[in-house]
């Protein structure tokens, strides 16, 4: 008896439109993650791409816990001495929102070719409106 794994041709990717309104960030991201690298898919398979597309939407309207808003720090260095640049969560998410909900989750991703096919399926937006409607994507509930 071998071992069934699902070729290119037969892994059908669905669509998902998550709504981040009042959602907190990490356990959003978690569940976004998990759907992008297809553990919730019956034809989970560690070495391949088996997730489906996410849309998440409203990624301004997140919610963080405690005082994460005020101590969380994202850092980044320019390159030259002296060049390290730091912002706090709260100043980040009102000047790019759609960046806070997706380093999130691709924080949760593997850091391989892999990984990056995975972030590839996620698509963050800042408000309501996202230009996939033509995939017609289904409205995904996080309780």
């Amino acid at each position: 008896m071998s071992t069934y794994f699902p070729g290119a041709g037969e892994i059908a990717r669905k669509w998902y439109v998550v709504d981040a309104d009042g959602q907190i960030l990490g356990r959003l991201a978690a569940r976004v993650a998990r759907i992008l690298t297809g553990k919730e898919n019956a034809a989970y398979t560690p070495f391949l791409d088996t997730g489906d597309h996410v849309v998440v939407i409203n990624a301004e309207k997140i919610r963080v816990t405690g005082l994460k808003s005020e101590q969380k720090m994202y850092h980044r260095y320019t390159g030259y001495p002296g060049g390290l640049r730091s912002e706090q969560l709260r100043k980040r998410s009102a000047r790019r929102p759609e960046a806070v909900v997706e380093g999130a989750i691709l924080g949760m991703l593997p850091k391989t070719k892999l990984g990056r096919a995975m972030a590839s399926k996620l698509k963050v937006y800042r408000g309501d409106k996202h230009p996939h409607a033509a995939q017609k994507p289904q409205a995904l509930k996080l309780t």
